[in-house]
């Protein structure tokens, strides 16, 4: 069976103030394109369909006009929502959209259920396990504690017991939307991280013959079963350097699989470009990013006049400026983002704490009390974003 995995479309979001509707369209243009040239027998898109709860109109006409697509070519389509969709939202209709053959799973109660497909080998499971925010669903998997690891553990053990049930040589494929031990993030990921480390293992999918990842940004495979396809644009600096591409599994009929990376289309290069600005607007080398999305990284000791205004003379695309001038005294060189890239929202705020109690750590009770009201806004946000009318406001 093949398979055409891919994720994190982020429909509506722009990068640096760039509209990419334009870009996101060629991309589903791609999409369709590559479904019907390749003989695609299912698509499995593993979340983040949207870029936020309440997406816009241009984005909501993006998706609609895919589906009707992907429905007119008969391949059947399967659809997790992640952790910028909402659930509710995404899902609903979902009972009629599945008669056209596409497959909306966003109810975390529905993770045991899969969608059944089969080709001259056999049956193959689908199982979709929509984005799981712990806060939210521990309850429904009968856990009273529990991070993520804990709730996509819970949800694979309803997705094995699924199987157990299935006739011999049944192969199994799961979609889920989590961030999985020994992947490489970006910047442009929300973190997903509460009341500890949001990482679950990747043993969590032993026995599962092919695991189509969501939510890190960057193409790539943590076991030949286990791959993230990554986000088909750029929506990032960070991501300059990545190959943004879609997963072209073949499924065989003893489970085993093999993968070809299709490249997704690009609108316009990325550059990151660092040193004095008078040497990025006169070195000949930076003659190939004239054209392109321009982060300028000015090493000047003195802040130049009108930089933008000078970069945009020979890089009328540079949407990024920063400054960091090459004589800053030792250990005062990286940003505020920089200093705090890698450590959670906890993690900050008693970074700031000791900045204005110096020399008092945060201990006992005032560190519960403020991870206790970084879970409760989380919750309430999660709440929200699912249009629950009991979150706070």
């Amino acid at each position: 069976m093949r398979l055409l995995h891919t994720s994190d479309w982020h429909l509506g979001r722009s990068f640096h103030r760039e509209n990419l509707h334009e870009a996101q369209r060629a991309f589903l243009d791609h999409l369709v394109a590559v479904v019907a040239e390749r003989q695609v027998d299912a698509v499995l898109v593993a979340g983040d369909v949207y870029d936020r709860a309440l997406p816009g109109l241009e984005a909501v006409a993006l998706f609609d006009d895919a589906l009707h697509r992907l429905a007119a070519l008969g391949v059947p389509t399967v659809f997790i929502s992640g952790n910028h969709d909402s659930a509710r939202r995404l899902g609903v209709g979902a009972g009629l959209i599945e008669r056209a053959g596409i497959h909306l799973r966003t109810d975390p109660a529905g993770v045991g259920t899969p969608v059944l497909l089969a080709d001259g080998h056999g049956p193959v499971a689908v199982y979709g396990l929509p984005y799981l925010e712990p806060l939210l669903v521990r309850e429904g998997f009968g856990l009273a504690r529990g991070g993520h690891a804990a709730v996509l553990g819970a949800a694979l053990a309803q997705v094995r017991a699924d199987l157990a049930g299935r006739p011999a040589g049944t192969r199994s494929v799961v979609l889920a939307h989590a961030f999985v031990t020994g992947g490489a993030p970006s910047d442009s990921e929300r973190d997903i991280a509460v009341g500890g480390v949001a990482a679950v293992p990747a043993e969590l999918f032993d026995g599962i013959d092919y695991v189509a990842l969501g939510h890190l940004h960057g193409a790539q495979t943590l076991a030949p079963h286990l791959r993230y396809s990554g986000s088909p644009l750029a929506y990032s600096f960070s991501e300059a350097r990545q190959r943004k591409s879609t997963w072209l599994v073949d499924l065989a009929a003893d489970g085993s699989v093999t993968a070809e990376r299709i490249d997704c289309p690009v609108p316009r290069e990325l550059a990151r470009l660092r040193g004095r600005l008078a040497d990025l607007l006169a070195d000949p080398a930076h003659e190939v990013h004239e054209q392109s999305w321009v982060q300028a990284t000015l090493t000047d000791p003195g802040r130049p006049a009108e930089p933008m205004e000078r970069l945009r003379r020979r890089f009328p695309h540079t949407l990024q400026l920063l400054f960091e001038p090459e004589d800053r005294p030792a250990g005062d060189s990286a940003s505020y983002a920089a200093r705090v890239r890698g450590r959670s929202e906890l993690e900050v705020a008693e970074g700031f704490v000791r900045h204005v109690r110096p020399g008092v750590e945060l201990a006992g009770a005032e560190r519960d009390w403020l991870r206790e009201g970084f879970e409760q806004v989380r919750l309430d946000r999660a709440r929200t974003d699912q249009g629950d009318p009991g979150a706070h406001r």
